[in-house]
């Protein structure tokens, strides 16, 4: 007997599925340990009399509506003692949270527990994260090394404030001090989160230089607080109304879309050489800072050609500006081989600013300057919880965890994986207008059709849906929502990337198998 490839995919999935429906139905966490095997057996039994042009995933019931809990109350598995039903989470999230506070996915995905590249809903079913809570698990959920010092740290000085010296910031602010590119960044800033280390990035700037304005790139995003809202190049993340003045936004690399309709390298890298007529036409000629990320995360991992960043540099450096690389999302080895993303382009920023991976998931904003830089915001400034002990243990400690382990070669090695198996599927499926990405940060851009390059959202929509009924996640992105961002932790192996490869290739077959169907229907309704 020979099972069409697909189907041994789909085999071990409905095994899989077995097992939580007897889960469910029980509401036993035991019912789940029933063995893969026996479920399997039953499955070969129906695969084996599917034709091979079967709807196999319709066949043996792996939509979205297929396997149903049962009445019984399926409580989320946390470490809190508290026991809320998924329900009763989903209904707090909804009558106690702000309703801007949105959630991947038609019905909401509850998360309970999560260990290095797995995460477990409340049902208990076990996911392949290859997202990390937003380009932030960079050395795996809940990291043993990590978590030790972490809890080490808690039992000995959870919190001071900066208006008291500390070991831990002091530690933190010497080590960051020694991978900044070229050692030239040695003065640090400690915050919360990448938009308040936007924020001290963009105010230290205009107190150094004198100047105001401010250059952004279209398709960016530096947070969500007033000022990084008015930096960003998305209208979709610039919420309410008005954004505060002094912001200009530049034409971003994005080649797959170029705004000025070029095909790169002939084009000669237009969209940077612009930016010297945009300062000269669109703000005083004078500006205090140029601030972009080195790949933009929520544009959809857009990745500018390497010459880019080191003509804009020029032009930025003319005017009178510093120039600061938001490394939110590109830090600390995730492009390959180099700490910081801007070293990929051999660029040296006077300000590089970064949290998610530094903290692994402890709230962390980290603002690092050119020492005359940093002296010239002048006066005093307090960060309450900035550089609190626990969070700079744990950001020292992702450090030292991704250097001991040269995370950031495995990076490059792991990524250039990724992004084979990526090329692979964009070779099969037509779906798939483009891969982008460097080192462990990769995505494809769905359009409709290749040679229009029309965005497809429905279709991204309905892939991410269908990667979560195969237990994986994945990001979206982009200004049109077509893009799927793909960000697994540092220490991510090949095989998982095979694993990770399988699943969203079944992912992608239902999509399209879907749109085949409606394609029928609507031609049988004409």
């Amino acid at each position: 007997m020979e099972l069409p490839r697909n189907k041994y995919y789909v085999l071990i999935t409905y095994a899989v599925r077995v097992r939580r429906y007897l889960a469910d139905m029980s509401n036993c966490r035991e019912a789940s340990r029933v063995p893969t095997w026996c479920a399997a057996m039953s499955s070969v039994l129906v695969l084996a009399a599917l034709p091979a042009s079967a709807d196999i995933h319709s066949s043996i019931g792996l939509s979205s509506e297929s396997f149903k809990p049962g009445r019984k109350r399926i409580y989320a598995i946390t470490a809190s003692g508290d026991r809320m039903t998924e329900q009763e989470i989903i209904l707090a999230n909804q009558q106690y949270l702000f309703p801007s506070v949105f959630h991947y996915f038609n019905e909401p995905l509850v998360m309970a527990r999560a260990k290095d590249q797995f995460v477990w809903d409340a049902r208990g079913n076990q996911y392949l994260d290859f997202f990390g809570g937003i380009v932030t698990i960079s050395v795996g959920h809940c990291n043993e090394t990590v978590n030790r010092k972490v809890t080490a740290q808690i039992e000995t000085l959870q919190h001071v404030s900066t208006v008291f010296a500390n070991e831990p910031q002091a530690a933190l602010a010497k080590r960051i001090a020694g991978i900044t590119p070229g050692g030239k960044l040695t003065k640090s800033f400690f915050s919360n989160s990448g938009t308040e280390a936007n924020e001290t990035a963009i105010l230290t700037a205009r107190c150094y230089t004198g100047s105001f304005e401010v250059v952004a790139l279209r398709h960016s995003y530096h947070g969500r607080s007033a000022l990084a809202m008015a930096s960003t190049g998305n209208s979709a993340w610039r919420l309410g109304g008005a954004p505060a003045a002094g912001f200009t936004h530049a034409l971003n690399a994005y080649c797959y879309r170029c705004p000025l309709g070029a095909t790169y390298p002939s084009c000669g890298v237009r969209c940077a050489r612009d930016l010297d007529e945009m300062v000269r036409t669109s703000t005083s000629g004078k500006i205090a800072a140029f601030i972009a990320e080195p790949i933009q995360g929520v544009g959809g991992f857009i990745t500018p050609p390497k010459e880019y960043f080191e003509i804009v540099a020029g032009i930025v450096k003319k005017y009178g500006g510093l120039f600061i690389s938001d490394e939110v999302q590109t830090g600390w080895g995730r492009t390959g081989g180099k700490w910081f993303g801007i070293e990929q382009y051999g660029v040296t920023p006077d300000i590089i600013t970064s949290a998610k991976g530094l903290g692994n998931g402890t709230p962390i904003g980290l603002t690092v300057a050119r020492p005359e830089v940093a002296d010239g915001l002048k006066g005093a400034t307090i960060s309450t919880f900035g550089g609190n002990p626990v969070a700079a243990t744990a950001a020292k400690a992702v450090i030292d965890f991704i250097d001991d382990n040269k995370l950031s070669i495995n990076a490059a090695e792991a990524g250039a994986h990724l992004r084979s198996r990526l090329e692979e599927l964009k070779a099969k499926h037509s779906l798939i207008g483009d891969v982008r990405g460097m080192g462990l940060m990769q995505a494809i851009e769905l359009v409709e059709d290749r040679e229009t390059r029309a965005p497809a959202p429905e279709a991204t929509a309905a892939l991410m849906e269908a990667a979560r009924e195969n237990r994986l996640l994945v990001g979206k992105g982009g200004l049109y929502g077509n893009v799927i961002r793909i960000s697994p932790p540092l220490n991510i192996s090949k095989s998982d990337i095979d694993d990770f490869a399988l699943r969203l290739g079944a992912s992608l077959d239902r999509v399209q198998q879907i749109g085949r169907r409606g394609c029928r229907a609507r031609t049988s309704a004409s």
